[in-house]
Protein backbone atom coordinates (compact mmCIF):
# COMPACT_ATOMS: atom_id res chain seq x y z
CA UNK A 1 0.00 0.00 0.00
CA UNK A 2 3.27 2.61 1.00
CA UNK A 3 4.13 1.73 -2.96
CA UNK A 4 0.81 3.45 -3.79
CA UNK A 5 0.76 6.60 -1.46
CA UNK A 6 4.35 7.07 -0.45
CA UNK A 7 7.31 9.06 -1.88
CA UNK A 8 10.69 9.82 -0.56
CA UNK A 9 11.25 11.90 1.95
CA UNK A 10 13.99 14.15 0.43
CA UNK A 11 16.06 14.11 -2.71
CA UNK A 12 14.78 12.77 -6.37
CA UNK A 13 11.60 11.43 -6.48
CA UNK A 14 11.79 7.65 -7.97
CA UNK A 15 10.35 7.50 -11.54
CA UNK A 16 7.48 4.78 -10.12
CA UNK A 17 6.19 7.16 -8.11
CA UNK A 18 5.74 9.75 -10.34
CA UNK A 19 4.08 6.77 -12.86
CA UNK A 20 1.41 6.39 -9.70
CA UNK A 21 0.71 10.38 -10.03
CA UNK A 22 -0.34 9.97 -13.33
CA UNK A 23 -1.97 6.49 -13.04
CA UNK A 24 -4.17 8.13 -10.07
CA UNK A 25 -4.49 11.58 -12.07
CA UNK A 26 -5.09 10.60 -15.06
CA UNK A 27 -5.45 6.74 -16.19
CA UNK A 28 -8.30 5.75 -13.84
CA UNK A 29 -10.62 8.39 -15.64
CA UNK A 30 -9.91 7.07 -18.76
CA UNK A 31 -10.41 3.77 -18.57
CA UNK A 32 -7.78 2.60 -16.42
CA UNK A 33 -5.73 1.36 -19.30
CA UNK A 34 -2.48 3.33 -20.83
CA UNK A 35 -0.69 2.50 -23.89
CA UNK A 36 3.56 2.40 -22.85
CA UNK A 37 4.49 5.08 -25.67
CA UNK A 38 1.96 7.45 -24.27
CA UNK A 39 3.16 6.99 -20.68
CA UNK A 40 6.50 7.35 -22.21
CA UNK A 41 5.60 11.04 -23.95
CA UNK A 42 3.90 11.70 -20.26
CA UNK A 43 6.62 11.00 -18.47
CA UNK A 44 8.95 12.97 -20.78
CA UNK A 45 7.70 16.04 -19.24
CA UNK A 46 8.61 15.14 -15.48
CA UNK A 47 11.81 14.49 -16.42
CA UNK A 48 11.78 10.61 -16.55
CA UNK A 49 13.10 8.62 -19.79
CA UNK A 50 11.60 5.64 -21.96
CA UNK A 51 13.89 3.07 -20.15
CA UNK A 52 13.37 4.48 -16.46
CA UNK A 53 9.48 3.98 -17.56
CA UNK A 54 9.76 0.86 -18.66
CA UNK A 55 11.76 -0.31 -16.17
CA UNK A 56 9.82 1.14 -13.03
CA UNK A 57 6.61 -0.58 -15.29
CA UNK A 58 8.14 -3.45 -14.62
CA UNK A 59 8.39 -3.32 -10.93
CA UNK A 60 5.32 -1.88 -10.52
CA UNK A 61 3.71 -4.71 -12.27
CA UNK A 62 5.41 -7.29 -9.69
CA UNK A 63 3.97 -5.50 -7.21
CA UNK A 64 0.02 -6.14 -8.30
CA UNK A 65 -0.08 -2.87 -9.14
CA UNK A 66 -0.18 -2.83 -12.86
CA UNK A 67 -1.43 -5.55 -15.00
CA UNK A 68 0.23 -5.80 -18.94
CA UNK A 69 -2.73 -5.38 -21.08
CA UNK A 70 -2.79 -4.98 -25.20
CA UNK A 71 -5.90 -3.45 -26.65
CA UNK A 72 -5.89 -2.26 -30.47
CA UNK A 73 -2.81 -4.06 -31.22
CA UNK A 74 -0.98 -1.25 -28.34
CA UNK A 75 0.97 -2.79 -25.27
CA UNK A 76 0.07 -1.19 -22.32
CA UNK A 77 -0.78 -1.54 -18.47
CA UNK A 78 -4.02 -1.60 -16.40
CA UNK A 79 -4.73 -0.72 -12.88
CA UNK A 80 -5.34 -3.47 -10.93
CA UNK A 81 -8.10 -4.06 -9.40
CA UNK A 82 -6.62 -3.24 -5.63
CA UNK A 83 -4.70 -0.36 -6.79
CA UNK A 84 -7.86 1.42 -7.50
CA UNK A 85 -9.05 0.82 -4.45
CA UNK A 86 -6.15 2.11 -1.90
CA UNK A 87 -6.48 5.01 -4.79
CA UNK A 88 -9.86 5.84 -4.33
CA UNK A 89 -9.13 5.71 -0.58
CA UNK A 90 -5.67 8.04 -1.21
CA UNK A 91 -7.78 10.50 -2.91
CA UNK A 92 -9.90 11.33 0.39
CA UNK A 93 -6.71 11.98 2.23
CA UNK A 94 -4.73 13.33 -0.44
CA UNK A 95 -7.03 16.87 -1.77
CA UNK A 96 -8.36 17.25 1.81
CA UNK A 97 -7.01 19.53 3.43
CA UNK A 98 -5.13 18.71 6.98
CA UNK A 99 -6.53 19.69 9.99
CA UNK A 100 -9.71 19.37 12.29
CA UNK A 101 -11.49 20.68 15.22
CA UNK A 102 -12.80 16.42 16.21
CA UNK A 103 -11.91 16.20 20.01
CA UNK A 104 -13.31 13.04 19.33
CA UNK A 105 -10.91 10.00 18.90
CA UNK A 106 -10.86 6.49 16.76
CA UNK A 107 -8.88 4.05 18.88
CA UNK A 108 -7.75 0.60 17.89
CA UNK A 109 -6.60 -2.54 20.21
CA UNK A 110 -5.32 -5.57 18.06
CA UNK A 111 -3.91 -8.88 19.30
CA UNK A 112 -2.55 -11.19 16.57
CA UNK A 113 -1.41 -14.55 17.51
CA UNK A 114 2.59 -15.17 17.37
CA UNK A 115 2.34 -17.76 14.45
CA UNK A 116 0.36 -14.71 12.36
CA UNK A 117 3.96 -12.25 12.69
CA UNK A 118 3.14 -11.42 8.76
CA UNK A 119 -0.68 -10.57 9.53
CA UNK A 120 0.78 -8.46 12.88
CA UNK A 121 3.00 -6.74 10.49
CA UNK A 122 0.33 -5.71 8.01
CA UNK A 123 -2.04 -3.94 10.76
CA UNK A 124 0.91 -2.14 11.80
CA UNK A 125 1.78 -1.06 8.53
CA UNK A 126 -1.81 0.02 7.81
CA UNK A 127 -2.24 2.04 10.48
CA UNK A 128 0.81 3.41 10.26
CA UNK A 129 -0.75 4.62 6.37
CA UNK A 130 -3.75 5.80 7.99
CA UNK A 131 -1.95 8.16 10.30
CA UNK A 132 -2.32 6.59 13.71
CA UNK A 133 -0.19 6.99 16.49
CA UNK A 134 0.94 4.29 19.19
CA UNK A 135 -0.33 4.53 22.58
CA UNK A 136 1.29 1.34 23.54
CA UNK A 137 1.72 -2.06 22.30
CA UNK A 138 -1.56 -2.79 20.29
CA UNK A 139 -2.94 0.18 20.86
CA UNK A 140 -3.26 2.79 18.48
CA UNK A 141 -4.87 6.02 18.19
CA UNK A 142 -6.06 8.89 15.51
CA UNK A 143 -8.87 11.43 15.46
CA UNK A 144 -12.03 10.06 14.81
CA UNK A 145 -12.55 11.44 11.38
CA UNK A 146 -10.66 8.85 9.68
CA UNK A 147 -12.70 5.85 11.47
CA UNK A 148 -14.63 5.33 7.83
CA UNK A 149 -11.47 4.91 5.96
CA UNK A 150 -9.61 2.73 8.94
CA UNK A 151 -12.76 0.74 8.35
CA UNK A 152 -12.41 -0.11 5.41
CA UNK A 153 -9.05 -0.66 4.93
CA UNK A 154 -9.10 -2.95 7.64
CA UNK A 155 -11.77 -5.12 5.51
CA UNK A 156 -10.50 -4.66 2.61
CA UNK A 157 -7.32 -6.23 3.66
CA UNK A 158 -8.92 -9.47 5.99
CA UNK A 159 -7.31 -7.53 9.17
CA UNK A 160 -10.90 -6.61 10.53
CA UNK A 161 -10.46 -10.52 12.79
CA UNK A 162 -7.78 -8.87 15.15
CA UNK A 163 -9.20 -5.66 15.78
CA UNK A 164 -11.67 -3.69 18.17
CA UNK A 165 -11.96 -0.56 17.27
CA UNK A 166 -13.72 2.28 19.52
CA UNK A 167 -14.76 6.15 19.21
CA UNK A 168 -13.19 8.06 22.00
CA UNK A 169 -13.28 11.27 24.14
CA UNK A 170 -9.64 12.00 26.17
CA UNK A 171 -10.62 12.81 30.04
CA UNK A 172 -7.78 12.30 31.97
CA UNK A 173 -4.88 12.61 32.99
CA UNK A 174 -2.37 15.09 31.80
CA UNK A 175 -2.36 17.74 28.64
CA UNK A 176 -3.92 15.97 25.54
CA UNK A 177 -1.10 18.69 23.31
CA UNK A 178 1.80 16.89 25.46
CA UNK A 179 0.42 13.26 25.17
CA UNK A 180 -0.11 13.79 21.14
CA UNK A 181 3.82 14.85 21.20
CA UNK A 182 4.46 11.10 22.87
CA UNK A 183 2.17 9.26 20.30
CA UNK A 184 3.53 10.68 16.96
CA UNK A 185 6.67 12.22 15.46
CA UNK A 186 5.56 15.33 15.22
CA UNK A 187 8.75 17.04 14.62
CA UNK A 188 9.81 15.12 11.87
CA UNK A 189 6.90 15.52 9.83
CA UNK A 190 6.98 18.83 10.67
CA UNK A 191 10.83 18.63 8.74
CA UNK A 192 8.87 16.54 6.25
CA UNK A 193 6.38 19.85 5.61
CA UNK A 194 9.21 22.67 5.84
CA UNK A 195 11.07 20.50 3.16
CA UNK A 196 8.47 20.66 0.93
CA UNK A 197 7.35 24.31 1.35
CA UNK A 198 11.44 24.77 0.55
CA UNK A 199 11.37 23.19 -2.56
CA UNK A 200 7.67 24.13 -4.24
CA UNK A 201 7.18 27.91 -2.81
CA UNK A 202 9.93 28.40 -5.41
CA UNK A 203 7.89 26.83 -7.74
CA UNK A 204 4.69 28.29 -6.95
CA UNK A 205 6.55 31.96 -7.14
CA UNK A 206 7.51 31.29 -10.64
CA UNK A 207 4.54 30.43 -11.77
CA UNK A 208 2.49 33.65 -9.98
CA UNK A 209 5.41 35.41 -11.89
CA UNK A 210 4.60 34.37 -15.50
CA UNK A 211 1.13 34.48 -15.46
CA UNK A 212 -1.28 31.94 -17.84
CA UNK A 213 0.95 31.58 -20.63
CA UNK A 214 -0.73 29.08 -22.73
CA UNK A 215 0.91 26.94 -25.62
CA UNK A 216 2.18 23.63 -25.48
CA UNK A 217 5.18 24.13 -23.53
CA UNK A 218 3.82 26.12 -21.02
CA UNK A 219 0.90 23.16 -20.59
CA UNK A 220 3.90 20.10 -20.67
CA UNK A 221 5.74 22.56 -18.07
CA UNK A 222 2.60 22.76 -16.12
CA UNK A 223 1.98 18.80 -16.01
CA UNK A 224 5.76 18.03 -15.01
CA UNK A 225 5.66 20.65 -12.27
CA UNK A 226 2.10 19.36 -11.07
CA UNK A 227 2.39 16.10 -10.96
CA UNK A 228 6.14 16.58 -9.23
CA UNK A 229 3.98 18.51 -6.65
CA UNK A 230 1.55 15.87 -5.85
CA UNK A 231 4.29 13.18 -5.96
CA UNK A 232 6.00 14.53 -3.18
CA UNK A 233 2.95 15.68 -1.37
CA UNK A 234 1.03 12.71 -1.23
CA UNK A 235 2.72 10.75 1.44
CA UNK A 236 2.52 13.99 3.78
CA UNK A 237 -1.19 13.97 4.34
CA UNK A 238 -0.49 9.91 5.33
CA UNK A 239 1.86 10.77 8.15
CA UNK A 240 -0.17 13.73 9.32
CA UNK A 241 -3.85 12.56 11.13
CA UNK A 242 -5.50 15.54 10.84
CA UNK A 243 -4.97 16.90 14.39
CA UNK A 244 -6.77 20.19 15.65
CA UNK A 245 -4.16 23.27 15.52
CA UNK A 246 -4.11 23.75 19.18
CA UNK A 247 -2.41 20.27 19.86
CA UNK A 248 0.11 20.74 17.38
CA UNK A 249 3.73 22.91 17.56
CA UNK A 250 3.59 26.70 16.63
CA UNK A 251 4.18 27.83 14.02
CA UNK A 252 3.21 24.51 12.30
CA UNK A 253 5.06 24.09 8.76
CA UNK A 254 1.79 22.34 7.18
CA UNK A 255 -0.08 25.22 6.94
CA UNK A 256 2.44 26.84 5.01
CA UNK A 257 3.23 23.75 2.94
CA UNK A 258 -0.54 22.97 2.26
CA UNK A 259 -1.24 26.60 1.32
CA UNK A 260 1.37 26.20 -1.26
CA UNK A 261 0.13 22.44 -2.51
CA UNK A 262 -3.46 23.72 -3.17
CA UNK A 263 -2.15 27.12 -4.62
CA UNK A 264 0.01 24.93 -7.26
CA UNK A 265 -3.01 22.92 -7.97
CA UNK A 266 -5.37 25.34 -8.70
CA UNK A 267 -2.89 27.35 -10.96
CA UNK A 268 -1.71 23.94 -12.72
CA UNK A 269 -4.22 21.33 -12.58
CA UNK A 270 -6.34 22.84 -15.64
CA UNK A 271 -3.10 22.88 -17.81
CA UNK A 272 -1.67 19.58 -16.99
CA UNK A 273 -4.86 17.67 -17.54
CA UNK A 274 -5.26 19.75 -21.17
CA UNK A 275 -1.32 18.43 -22.16
CA UNK A 276 -2.40 15.00 -21.49
CA UNK A 277 -5.65 15.58 -23.69
CA UNK A 278 -4.19 17.23 -26.77
CA UNK A 279 -1.66 14.32 -27.61
CA UNK A 280 -4.22 11.76 -26.75
CA UNK A 281 -2.44 10.56 -24.26
CA UNK A 282 -4.84 8.00 -22.86
CA UNK A 283 -7.26 7.78 -26.00
CA UNK A 284 -6.39 3.87 -27.00
CA UNK A 285 -7.55 3.12 -23.72
CA UNK A 286 -11.34 4.25 -26.02
CA UNK A 287 -9.87 2.01 -28.69
CA UNK A 288 -9.93 -1.18 -26.75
Amino acid sequence: MSELTGAPDRGALPPRALIITVLGLYVREAGGWISVSALIRLMAATGVDEQAVRSALTRLKKRGIVEAERRGGAAGYALSAYARQVLEVGDRRIFARPGSDDRDWVVVVFSVPESERAKRHALRSRLSWLGFGTVANGVWIAPAHIADDTREVLVQDGLEPYVDLFRAEYLAFGEPAAKVARWWDLTTLQDLYAAFEAEYAPVLRRWVATGAADSTDARAEAFGDYVRALTAWRRLPFLDPGLPADLLPSPWSGTAAAETFFALRDRLEARAHDYVTEGQAPAAARRG
